[in-house]
């Protein structure tokens, strides 16, 4: 294959799909897969034989039984299922969140590359993709200026993430009746907890933890343009949070009590609460958020 992470993601993908099955069901036929994963039926045979091989399945001609539910290990690690582009996308958002990059500051798509270890073509595409949101404005020697943000950009970005949240925790919290939404859902409240007994020294961690908390809502409504405007939503937030020092970890540690709240609500399946919890958590950003440029 040509891209070895669409095979990882779409084993991952498939693994999921057995959990939510009982052992000894049947699964679908190859071409119902294949749509399911959004893969070739090459692919899906290759998946099948590699289960069928470990003894998840048990596939003899057209039939393919569920002989046990996978464990956690059995899984391909997220950074191996990452395309070349989403490899590009997250150093890149690294790099400006772990660096000092201002308003007016030079982006070099040769220095990136070889930062990266990615070729210049793939970081010229992804600057391209990312260009038309306004936050970065191509020179003439084709290195890039970083445009920084405005206040009114920042309230236009605040409505619309409210707009998709509220729309995605409503499909994330259908998932989670299902094993792999609540496995999901157990997973984030695990981290939450975690990171919240050592948030004294560890509260810049809370970056990652907001990225994947927020990533994961948005996913479950497999809608393209809010998966990859949350790219953008993620980062200026995250940017702007790292400039505003003052109250940093009761910011943080707040802000994991506001994720709990909604995790609760979802846990018990009332929406009302869920939604009442994303709002409030959605407020407290806007409100940090405008603070930051204000301060800047």
């Amino acid at each position: 294959m040509k891209d070895n992470s669409v095979y990882k993601r779409s084993y991952n993908a498939c693994l999921d799909f057995i959990r939510a099955q009982k052992v000894g069901d049947l699964l679908g036929s190859e071409p119902s897969l294949a749509q399911q994963l959004e893969v070739s039926r090459t692919t899906v045979r290759t998946i099948l034989s590699s289960l069928d091989s470990a003894g998840i399945l048990n596939v003899e001609g057209r039939e393919k039984r569920v002989l046990r539910h996978p464990a956690d290990a059995e899984y391909f690690p997220d950074p191996e299922t990452e395309t070349s582009s989403e490899l590009i996308e997250r150093k890149f958002k690294d790099w400006i969140l772990k660096g000092d990059l201002k308003p007016g500051g030079t982006i070099n798509t040769l220095e990136l590359a070889r930062q990266f270890n990615v070729s210049t073509s793939g970081i010229r595409e992804y600057l391209n993709r990312f260009s038309r949101f306004g936050l970065i404005e191509k020179r003439p020697n084709s290195s890039w200026v970083f445009q920084g943000f405005t206040r009114s950009f920042a309230l236009e970005l605040s409505d619309i993430r409210e707009l998709f949240e509220l729309q995605s925790i409503s499909l994330f919290a259908d998932t989670v009746r299902t094993e792999p939404g609540h496995r999901k859902l157990a997973e984030l409240k695990s981290s939450h907890h975690d990171l919240l007994s050592r948030i004294e020294t560890d509260y810049h961690a809370f970056s990652a933890l907001d990225e994947t908390f927020h990533r994961t809502i948005n996913d479950a409504s497999q809608n393209r343009f809010i998966r990859e405007f949350y790219d953008v939503i993620s980062l200026i937030f995250h940017y702007h949070f790292q400039w505003n020092k003052v109250d940093e970890r009761e910011r943080n540690e707040v802000a994991i009590h506001e994720h709990l709240e909604i995790i609760d609500g979802l846990e018990r399946g009332d929406k009302r609460q869920t939604q009442k919890a994303v709002k409030l958590h959605l407020d407290s950003a806007r409100k940090t958020l405008l603070r930051s440029i204000r301060d800047a």
